[in-house]
């Protein structure tokens, strides 16, 4: 009986959580559509795609046309169907890289805020000097090391990202675990790991999605400025970011749609999640939103009508 309640006020709260985006942020919601059409494009690309991955044709350089909607490249590949099949690889990328991320952030942050004193000052030292360091070189080095391929690159920005990330989790905890519930939890004898799973992690979730949301563009856009600077998937695997470089630059002026229609799905997958991550962070985060918000002025309403 308990767990059915229980069950009923997740329930619950996902359904307000859903209703506020709709209500509160129509463009977040807007953007929650275009990600999740991308998502589906991901998956059924051997479905969608006109041609395969690699086929090559007769017409080479063609333009836009009712046979190819996008055109084709300097081999006589279908440029729509490897943008499409480009789409999986952005998906798998920035889902499964920031989940790796979030992992990270939130074990890190959960140890080194609840913790605190000198274990907390060495590990955010090393946090800060991580930061310190560039990025972009980085990640070049370690893909030097590594090897390019899917996964040494999701592995690869997962774990830097979370590094960076964890202060955010950190901060979060450091300033909850003062609170009357933690302070009864630690006096009647729970251990460490049960006082992070039962009572800290669901009280940080709320930042922890709003982190993966926001997460996701950025992974994408360094996979695709890995891919475009040769450090990213090998071809013939067909990147956005790999599609905008070599031929695309080399025909630039000769095929411009050879790096439009690339650059085009990029710049419309990373501003839609952005729009879904800006949106989850209003709605789920209390002091932006302000109380009920929109949703609980419009609901008066409703019922003052009704009445």
């Amino acid at each position: 009986m308990t767990g059915t309640i229980k069950e009923k006020k997740k329930e619950s709260k996902l359904m307000d959580v859903a209703k506020r985006m709709v209500i509160e942020q129509p463009v977040a919601t807007f953007g929650a559509l275009i990600t999740l059409l991308m998502a589906c494009v991901a998956i059924f690309a051997p479905l969608l795609a006109p041609y395969g991955l690699n086929e090559m044709t007769k017409y080479v350089m063609s333009p836009p046309s009712i046979h190819f909607w996008m055109g084709t490249d300097n081999l006589g590949r279908d440029i729509m169907s490897r943008v499409i099949y480009g789409a999986r690889i952005s998906v798998v990328v920035g889902l499964v890289a920031t989940f790796i991320s979030v992992f990270i952030s939130t074990v890190i942050g959960m140890i080194s805020g609840y913790i605190g004193g000198v274990f907390d000052l060495i590990v955010q030292r090393f946090v800060d000097a991580f930061c310190c360091l560039p990025g972009l070189v980085i990640l070049m080095l370690l893909l030097s090391l590594t090897g390019t391929g899917l996964w040494q690159i999701i592995f690869i920005l997962g774990i830097t990202s979370g590094i960076g990330g964890s202060r955010i989790i950190r901060g979060v905890v450091f300033t909850m675990k003062e609170n009357t519930y933690l302070q009864a939890a630690v006096a009647t004898g729970d251990t460490t790991l049960t006082i992070f799973i039962k009572h800290v992690l669901p009280n940080i979730l709320a930042p922890i999605i709003i982190i993966f949301s926001m997460g996701i563009p950025a992974l994408i856009l360094s996979e695709a400025g890995l891919s475009f600077l040769g450090f990213g998937i090998p071809p013939p695997a067909p990147t956005w970011g790999g599609m905008l470089s070599g031929n695309a630059r080399t025909y630039m002026f000769h095929a411009p749609w050879m790096a439009l229609y690339p650059g085009l799905a990029l710049a419309i997958l990373v501003f839609a999640v952005n729009m879904l991550g800006d949106g989850l962070r209003d709605v789920l985060d209390p002091r932006l939103r302000g109380g009920v918000g929109r949703y609980g002025i419009k609901v008066k309403k409703i019922n003052s009508i009704k009445e």
